[in-house]
């Protein structure tokens, strides 16, 4: 089917961003529903939410792991929302979805403000450069302060909000709002879910304070546009068009933030949002040319070579892999080829779909600045360019958190093997956060993510989507081990069982570079090892890093130099060298001061002020170490940093400490050193745990 084309100045690829329950589901409801994309409104409180194709809910801790993305059309406009996840444990999917996106919508809650998610998703938009405006959801809660969340706006995110709304009362007398630009008030019609709204004159009670709003409004804008500076100076009067224009140039620049309220449950303000969107966020030729890898520059022109980026991945029973992309330079059209320039791959493109939550509607074509959905790449994954095979770029990238945690996972019975293969392998191509990895020793199968609920809710997923039970083992920490400091080792390697023998000798200083990835250094001169045997050296130390010798964890931070050695005309080759390289590595580590390093991560607790203090010391016994705190309306904010491995089982120690009201979250920070008093403990119980499972596998 080929749709409508839409010049690419009326497009607007948004996401909605936010910290969990600020209403998000909710507010792409209602835009939905005025939007006539959908024709009932069905509350997220129901359990049917047209955004919500998965199956799995935040609101009972299965957690919905696939992003839905939806395109609906707002006054000759088309919008392609992308609805990203509101929980912490879900910053990768903001991260991918932030990076194709042209402009955001930040949600928060009009009593919670500025909490510590949406927080999170904010610096990642300003990572991107992402222009945003903000919406101030639930005035009619109890408690509901628009000014104070506009205030943390722009102390607690140090942006330039800019109110172009001001509320009509607030809590259950929340009634409507003053729209600034033009300059007047707008009641909604309970009656039609809020379809139906009137611009009337001002009340006369808000006129002194909307006169008061809109000179900061005009005061703002001034400041970034003088042009408009000077009519206001000069007592002009500035016509809604052309305020308009000022503001939404002021937003794309990222000089400010337009700040916009409402109640979206009560079906309020969700058409300015709306209108916001349409006036404020950029279109795909607003914002600059993207780069790419090698530091080109990519138009936004539909004449031009075909370049797009795959930012998402998922599968279905039906349809099989469905590829999420965004065109940035040309038009992807069914049945014809795309050459995968990251996997240097040539594929067609079987079929192309426009997604609105679970439904897919076929199209012919996606254009430039569009976001489409491709059937038939089987090799493609998060973040592959798709380009013109004549014309190959490769498109900058998205990065992701490191696995730190992880469980191994084993069939409930050996009939589910293949499938549990088949989920896993799945499982790892939709989700860059998510890593499988098979221990020959062991004959063991361990997968690793972002932390203990990240591994819970794809163990559920493998469960609802693919019909595999698995049993999974108890959470582990991925930790790694390196040296505290240099060391200089000189190791031979002669082995003689008859006939020609294995001889090498190599000499390395081994150097801790905390924070580095593995460096090798090539000293030798004078040809004391011929030139060809130096890549097994180097290929013996990197084997000899995938498990330690200290902990069996991956060995990081470490530069090699190799100084010197010898070797025998006869008895020298590759396989021995790299032995010599393998066992020069373990005797550094004998010889020097390993360090067990653990994972470190940024944690935040909500909690009413009344068990704050039960809170913070619970996280003190777990080795935290308290950043700050924050109020947050009625509840208290503790921001630490604590180890992962004492972070099992955090979210429902906080729950019981707070009688149910606190909430947590966590995102990786760092690596640093096991204390030595607890490093040893732990080297022995990670040790006894391996011999375990030898056993156990010896035994069976």
């Amino acid at each position: 089917m080929t749709e409508r084309r839409i010049p690419l100045e009326r497009i607007r690829n948004i996401g909605i961003v936010a910290h969990i329950d600020a209403g998000k589901s909710t507010v792409v409801e209602r835009i939905l529903y005025y939007t006539g994309r959908i024709r009932r409104v069905a509350e997220v409180y129901a359990g049917a939410p047209a955004t919500d194709w998965a199956i799995l809910d935040d609101r009972d801790g299965r957690l919905a792991p696939v992003t839905p993305a939806t395109t609906c059309e707002w006054k000759t406009h088309r919008i392609n929302v992308m609805d990203t996840p509101g929980h912490v444990d879900f910053t990768a999917e903001v991260e991918r979805n932030l990076r194709v996106l042209d402009g955001a919508v930040a949600l928060f809650c009009a009593v919670g403000g500025v909490e510590p998610q949406s927080a999170t998703a904010w610096h990642h938009a300003e990572q991107y450069r992402v222009p945003r405006i903000a919406f101030v959801n639930k005035m009619d809660r109890v408690g509901a302060d628009f000014h104070a969340v506009v205030d943390q706006i722009r102390h607690q995110l140090g942006a330039n909000p800019v109110p172009i709304v001001i509320p009509i009362g607030a809590e259950d007398r929340f009634v409507g709002l003053v729209d600034l630009v033009k300059n007047a008030a707008v009641f909604y019609d309970v009656a039609d879910h809020g379809v139906t709204f009137q611009d009337q004159p001002i009340p006369a009670d808000l006129k002194d304070e909307a006169a008061r709003w809109r000179a900061h409004l005009l005061d703002k804008i001034g400041e970034v546009d003088p042009d408009l500076a000077e009519k206001v100076g000069a007592g002009d009067a500035i016509p809604p068009d052309e305020l308009h224009a000022a503001v939404r140039a002021a937003t794309i620049a990222g000089r400010v933030v337009p700040v916009l309220c409402g109640a979206a449950f009560k079906n309020k303000g969700v058409q300015r949002l709306l209108d916001a969107i349409v006036h404020y966020l950029p279109s795909p030729v607003d914002l600059p040319p993207i780069h790419t890898a090698d530091g080109k520059t990519i138009e936004a022109k539909e004449d031009g070579h075909l370049a797009a980026l795959a930012f998402k991945v998922v599968t279905t029973p039906h349809y099989g892999k469905l590829v999420y992309f965004r065109v940035y330079q040309g038009v992807m059209r069914v049945g014809e080829y795309v050459y995968n320039s990251t996997r240097e791959k040539r594929q067609r493109i079987g079929q192309l779909l426009r997604m609105h939550a679970e439904e897919m509607e076929p199209r012919d074509e996606i254009y430039t600045g569009d976001v489409g959905v491709a059937v038939g790449l089987a090799d493609a994954a998060t973040g592959d360019t798709l380009c013109d095979e004549n014309h190959p770029v490769v498109l900058e990238t998205v990065e992701f958190p490191t696995p730190v945690a992880s469980v191994s996972v084993t069939p409930a019975d050996r009939d589910d093997r293949d499938r549990l293969t088949r989920a896993l392998e799945s499982l790892a191509v939709e989700d860059p956060t998510f890593h499988v990895d098979f221990d020959a020793e062991l004959h063991e199968t361990k997968v690793a993510g972002v932390d203990e609920l990240h591994l819970a809710r794809l163990v559920e997923r493998m469960r609802r989507e693919f019909g595999v039970t698995a049993e999974v083992g108890p959470p582990e920490v991925a930790y790694r081990e390196t040296l505290g400091g240099p060391v200089q080792v000189d190791h031979r390697y002669k082995k003689q069982a008859g006939g020609r023998g294995q001889f090498a000798h190599i000499v390395i200083r081994v150097e801790p570079t905390p924070g580095q990835a593995f460096e090798f250094v090539n000293a030798i001169t004078g040809g004391v090892i011929p030139r060809e045997f130096i890549p097994s050296v180097e290929k013996g130390l990197i084997d000899a890093m995938q498990r330690g010798p200290y902990a069996g964890s991956p060995v990081v931070d470490l530069k090699v130099t190799l100084l010197d050695g010898s070797y025998h005309d006869v008895d020298s080759s590759d396989i021995a060298f790299r032995v010599c390289a393998q066992q020069a590595m373990r005797e550094a580590f004998t010889q020097g001061t390993p360090q067990l390093l653990e994972p470190v991560m940024a944690v935040y607790a909500s909690v009413p002020e009344e068990h704050c203090g039960r809170a913070t010391a619970d996280l003190c016994a777990r080795r935290g170490r308290i950043q700050g705190m924050t109020r947050r309306g009625l509840l208290q904010q503790v921001h630490a940093i604590a180890p992962l491995t004492e972070l099992f089982g955090y979210a429902d120690a906080l729950r019981h400490i707070s009688a149910g009201h606190g909430h947590c979250g966590m995102t990786f920070e760092h690596y640093e050193a096991v204390p030595y008093n607890l490093a040893e403990e732990t080297v022995v119980r990670l040790r006894e745990a391996r011999a375990a499972r030898e056993q156990r596998r010896a035994s069976s």
